[in-house]
């Protein structure tokens, strides 16, 4: 198969209003201006680690849209195929970081413009010039039209033998276990790469322990189940391998958020390299302790040569 592209993903960027210090939202005056947003995290870092990706979503055709769109174009991610609505808003999001638990997050993004993105989204040409498609759980949970987008797109990807990789991406508050399970479960058996972490798992599927997690998914369709276990590293499932691989430790995480969407993008950077899943898993386990060094989603995604230092044990030089 022709390719003109490593990856293609899809999926709602918000703006991200991030506060300059912790505590509780209500009492927070200042915040810096970012942008969040699982997909085009996974893009940046897949272009930061210098493969070539396509993002696509739909943004409010208003100041917040194009500033998401200039924002991830200037990462080096392909936007050709983003779309602009003059009637619905790009979506808006508020964190509130806390010194002694995880940071929440606060969504403003009901009737967004990504929420009324449908299949005509993803033109046929996108998707028959790419090698692999990453979509996340969150998009199908923003409206009807999203999980027909989804589900929609998994099939013409596999009609043009696209691999797919898959991350639940689980968010409760936007919708309930149940139709989770009814929606993301069928969705998952037509991927190839699923990327669950533990919580998820138990969601989905009532299992805790990393094996038992990838072999159970592993029997739906899946040929490579990668489990991610926070900070204790991930499991590789696949039909020849079982192991664990423990984590990288950072002197201190500034931010957790953003781990995740750093581990897809080593995963799938280390596919494009020719590694095999243990090796990707363990280039995965590098991105995604280096993203929580910084604050911001994207920040402390790293360059090739800033990821080979950490790897090596030697002192990040960030340029």
């Amino acid at each position: 198969m022709h390719t003109n592209r490593d990856v293609l993903t899809l999926g709602e960027t918000m703006v991200m209003m991030n506060p300059h210090e912790s505590g509780p939202l209500r009492h927070i005056m200042d915040f810096r201006k970012r942008i969040g947003g699982a997909e085009s995290n996974v893009a940046t870092g897949i272009a930061r680690l210098g493969h070539s990706v396509s993002w696509i979503s739909r943004l409010g055709d208003d100041p917040l849209g194009r500033y998401v769109r200039d924002t991830i174009r200037g990462s080096g991610v392909d936007t050709r195929y983003v779309q602009f609505d003059a009637d619905a808003p790009t979506g808006l999001m508020f964190k509130e970081r806390r010194e002694l638990r995880e940071s929440s997050v606060y969504y403003y993004r009901d009737g967004s413009a990504a929420s009324r993105m449908g299949p005509e989204i993803v033109p046929d040409e996108a998707l028959a010039g790419t090698e692999y498609l990453h979509l996340s759980g969150i998009t199908p949970a923003l409206s009807d039209s999203c999980a027909t987008l989804i589900d929609d797109v998994i099939d013409r990807a596999n009609d043009h033998d696209v691999t797919i990789s898959f991350d639940p991406n689980l968010r409760f508050k936007l919708w309930e276990p149940a139709k989770m399970r009814r929606t993301l479960l069928p969705m998952i058996e037509r991927c190839d790469i699923l990327l669950p972490g533990i919580e998820e798992a138990t969601t989905l599927i009532e299992m805790t322990e990393p094996a038992a997690i990838a072999e159970e998914f592993l029997a739906m369709g899946p040929t490579e189940v990668i489990v991610k276990c926070g900070e204790d590293g991930a499991y590789v499932g696949t039909e020849s391998v079982g192991e664990h691989l423990d984590g990288y430790t950072v002197e201190r995480v500034v931010d957790p958020v953003g781990a995740g969407d750093g581990f897809a993008a080593g995963y799938l950077s280390g596919h494009l390299d020719g590694l095999d899943p243990v090796a990707a898993t363990d280039r995965a386990n590098a991105v995604g302790a280096l993203a929580t060094t910084v604050t911001g989603d994207v920040e402390g995604l790293p360059t090739r040569d800033e990821l080979s230092q950490f790897i090596d044990g030697e002192p990040v030089d960030y340029r």
